[in-house]
């Protein structure tokens, strides 16, 4: 617990610094200029938040965890995406160069040996194993080898998240508020998960991470101060996506706790694609779009629900089954694909 509040106090105490930095340089998402149809702020706002994540979450775990190749090659994927989060924060990259460096970032960890080596079997007892097929090579002398559908999968489960997580930052402390439930939640099942590869305390790392994006979400709360920006829109599905494969591949726990942004971004790429248009381009289509247009929500409602609902579904996930966990992300996606279709018929 300690390194939470430590994690905190460093984010919540960076953040006027950072966002100082950012209006000295005039790097400000400034909505009479961005009339992108995503944009949902009226004040120019620097965004910033991926610099004040990475930071709290490397100056606190320099303190509380001990590094191993595992961690170093996490914080190298971090720095990419840190890297790239700033430069977006100044020149609005391509969401293709976004999504290189996503992929560059799982494949650092991937390639550290962070893969999933097994899922529960949702038909029936006991698991499916995904190290085979192998392929063997020999590097530096010694015998390697590449587990082909575990690092696939876990590549694609840390691009996913990143992604969908992402989408989901459109309103004052949105992203971090849900962000932090779902790192405490992971540090709840990293602390009874003991086998983990790493020699660095797993629980330890998502608590830090949870303090990062708790402090960060008190500058974020409507009005905001700060916004998260690429930076730490992708780096919540990225430390997310790691923590739970470390945790024992957690990976219906953490997609039940993320429920409601994953079956927002789910239906998104949906009906973009049968639109006719690039699933990477940001629209004005996402549910905290419609709760605002439509149902006149306020930027602290929408934060405070997309919290509220994550806290209940992450509480769920801790006596359901791996059955029971995918029933109720079902049920989940199905209330919000209907509302979503429903605003999109009623609009049309």
């Amino acid at each position: 617990m300690c390194s939470l509040i430590i994690s905190f106090i460093i984010s919540l105490s960076i953040t006027p610094l950072i966002i100082k930095l950012y209006k000295k340089h005039n790097w400000l998402d400034d909505p009479a200029k961005n009339h992108h149809a995503k944009v949902t702020h009226s004040k120019s706002v620097p965004r910033g938040g991926g610099l004040v994540i990475f930071l709290a979450v490397l100056i606190t775990s320099i303190f509380f965890l001990k590094f191993d190749r595992y961690l170093i090659a996490i914080f190298l994927g971090s720095i990419v995406l840190s890297v790239v989060g700033v430069l977006d924060d100044i020149y609005d990259l391509s969401p293709y160069w976004r999504l290189l460096s996503g992929l560059l970032a799982s494949l650092i960890v991937v390639g550290a040996g962070i893969g999933i080596a097994y899922v529960s079997n949702p038909l029936g007892p006991g698991v499916i194993h995904l190290d085979q097929p192998q392929l063997q090579f020999y590097l530096f002398g010694e015998q390697r080898s590449i587990w082909i559908l575990s690092s696939l999968f876990a590549v694609f489960f840390i691009m996913w998240n990143m992604n969908i997580i992402n989408w989901s930052k459109g309103v004052d402390g949105q992203l971090p508020g849900f962000v932090t439930v779902a790192c405490l939640f992971i540090a709840v099942l990293a602390n009874s998960f003991h086998d983990a590869p790493s020699q660095f305390n797993v629980a330890h790392l998502a608590l830090i991470v949870a303090g990062a994006y708790a402090g960060l979400f008190c500058w974020n709360f409507y009005p905001q101060k700060i916004m998260p920006g690429y930076g730490a829109g992708s780096l919540a599905g990225y430390f997310l996506s790691v923590l739970a494969i470390l945790s024992g591949a957690k990976v219906a726990t953490t997609l039940m706790v993320l429920a409601i942004p994953t079956a927002d971004g789910v239906f998104s790429i949906l009906r973009r694609i049968l639109a006719g248009k690039s699933p990477f381009w940001g629209d004005r289509g996402h549910l905290h779009h419609k709760l605002i247009d439509n149902f006149g929500w306020g930027k602290r409602r929408i934060s405070i629900f997309y919290i509220f609902t994550s806290f209940i579904l992450g509480f769920l996930s801790l006596f359901l089954d791996t059955n029971g966990k995918i029933i109720s992300i079902l049920i989940v996606s199905l209330f919000v694909f209907a509302f979503l279709i429903y605003n999109k018929l009623k609009k049309s």
